[in-house]
């Protein structure tokens, strides 16, 4: 990565909880932390932002300190109205006694002066408020209201933009819209942003970069598709959601093809061959639920290499779709699938099914 524009380490205690944590963020980037509630991250973002004060280290935003301290005391306290940083929360926060544009306007000086007006209005157009600048907040939907926190967020032109879960409160389409423009707003702007989520798909959508938080310190860090999609390492994968972790032993390796054959009692499975892994070694295989297909019986010409039979005991929502719960003789699978094709297929718990996968689905974990 080009020098940050924000970054830096420091080390905070709140009561008994101490997290100690480094950051690195350049202009029109974003990073995501990432982890289960309680680890830190809003007490990272309160940090940056000045509104928590750590016991020591060193915070830089565009080329200033605002914060450093030794053993031997603070050298540098730069107070949060100095470091010029915007902050977003799933909260909003917005004027109720204000209309759109006066809220966008509000940390603005000069308020009344054409460059506010026009900073305003390019704010208002770029994030889709037009019509709306004489509304009050309660005359808003949820989507609006963050939008709007967003652009004040935004119009003074901030060094940093800190983002605490702007979009937790809302349902999965309205996410994915303000997600995208989100994005596009960041670069065009080039401002750096940190952002908390718990959402992997937000996460995998925004982030230039991601940070795994567990109990005040970084288990994994960087860039998303391999932090999310296959981390390697056991603690991280539960942290990030997989699914499906099973443990198994490797029962063959097949280095023509490229993969290992690994077995949990009768059931075996094809994974990409692991550098390290000897026959008879216990390893743990990772799954997502997205990875697997089911069907209502094997597929004789499919190029997957894992087909396994199982009964369905468990159907769950999970937004955007359901997921299944197929248990093949004492090995649980849990399984994505959307709504028409649970309806199509007219999933309901008994129903034998068959779970298909591709080798190259599999990942080895090491704890």
């Amino acid at each position: 990565m080009t020098d940050p524009a924000a970054g830096g380490h420091f080390s905070v205690s709140i009561g008994g909880f101490r997290a100690s944590l480094e950051f690195a963020v350049a202009a029109g980037d974003v990073l995501v932390l990432f982890g289960p509630s309680g680890a830190g991250k809003t007490t990272a973002l309160r940090t940056i932002a000045g509104l928590v004060r750590p016991d020591s280290g060193l915070i830089e935003i565009a080329g200033r300190t605002v914060y450093e301290a030794d053993e031997s005391g603070t050298h540098v306290w730069a107070p949060p109205h100095l470091r010029r940083v915007g902050y977003v929360t799933q909260q909003n926060h917005l004027f109720p006694h204000l209309t759109v544009a006066q809220n966008i306007a509000y940390g603005l000086p000069d308020r009344g002066r054409d460059a506010a007006r026009q900073r305003v209005s390019h704010l208002i157009d770029r994030l889709r408020l037009v019509g709306l600048e004489d509304r009050g907040v309660s005359q808003l939907s949820g989507g609006q209201q963050q939008r709007t926190a967003l652009a004040r967020a935004l119009a003074p032109s901030p060094d940093l933009l800190l983002l605490d879960e702007p979009f937790s409160s809302l349902d999965m389409e309205l996410r994915r819209s303000l997600g995208a423009e989100l994005r596009a707003t960041v670069r065009e702007l080039r401002v750096p942003v940190v952002m908390v989520t718990h959402s992997r798909e937000e996460a995998l959508a925004l982030g230039d970069a991601v940070q795994v938080i567990d109990s005040g310190e970084t288990v994994a860090q960087g860039p998303p598709l391999s932090v999310l999609e296959q981390p390697g390492q056991g603690q991280v994968a539960r942290l990030v959601g997989v699914e499906n972790l099973l443990r198994m032993r490797v029962a063959a390796r097949l280095p023509q093809d490229g993969t290992m054959v690994c077995e949990a009692g009768e059931r075996s499975l094809e994974t990409p061959l692991a550098d390290g892994c000897a026959v008879g070694d216990a390893v743990t295989v990772g799954i997502r639920a997205s990875d697997i297909i089911l069907a209502t019986g094997p597929l004789p010409q499919s190029s997957a290499r894992n087909t396994w039979s199982g009964v369905v005991t468990a159907v769950d929502l999970r937004p955007p779709g359901y997921e299944v719960a197929l248990d093949c003789e004492g090995t649980v699978l849990r399984c994505h699938i959307t709504g028409a094709s649970l309806e199509a297929m007219g999933i309901t718990n008994g129903l034998p099914l068959w779970a298909i996968f591709k080798a190259s689905s599999c990942f080895l974990l090491s704890e």
